[in-house]
C-alpha cells in the first residue's frame, strides 16, 4: 500500500490540524482489508502509536491524545485523517500514516507537525 500524507505545519497551541493520507494506487478492495494508523516521532524520541482505525471502524488512542484527536477512514476514497484539537507542545513531531496486518506493512513520508507556545 502506497501511502501519502499531507497537512502537517505550524501551529499554536489550542489550535486544530487536520492530517491527511491517501492511498491513490491501491484498490480498494486491498485498501479495506488494512487497519490504518498514525504514528508520531518527537526529536531524540522513539516512534510511537497515535491512533489508529481498524478494518471494523473500531478506534484505539494514545492516553496523550485521548479526547484531543480523531481518527476517521473514508474507505471509498482510500484515505484516512486525524484531526488534532487543542494542540499541545508535546504533540510536535513527524506524524506518519502507516497500512497495518498485525503488523506495519507500509509507511507513509513523514509530515510535520509543530506546535508553537
Amino acid at each position: 500500500v502506497q501511502l501519502q500524507a499531507s497537512g502537517g505545519g505550524l501551529v499554536r497551541v489550542g489550535e486544530s490540524l487536520r492530517l491527511s493520507c491517501q492511498a491513490p494506487r491501491t484498490i480498494f478492495s486491498v485498501f479495506i482489508n488494512y487497519d490504518m494508523g498514525w504514528y508520531r516521532q518527537a526529536p531524540g524520541r522513539q516512534r510511537e502509536l497515535v491512533a489508529r482505525v481498524t478494518t471494523n471502524g473500531i478506534t484505539d488512542y494514545a492516553d496523550s491524545v485521548k479526547g484531543r484527536f480523531t481518527i476517521s477512514r473514508n474507505n471509498s476514497r482510500k484515505t484516512v485523517t486525524l484531526q488534532m484539537n487543542n494542540v499541545k507542545p508535546d504533540d510536535t513531531g513527524v506524524y506518519y500514516c502507516s497500512a497495518e496486518q498485525g503488523v506495519v506493512q507500509d509507511w507513509g513520508q513523514g509530515t510535520q507537525v509543530t506546535v508553537s507556545s
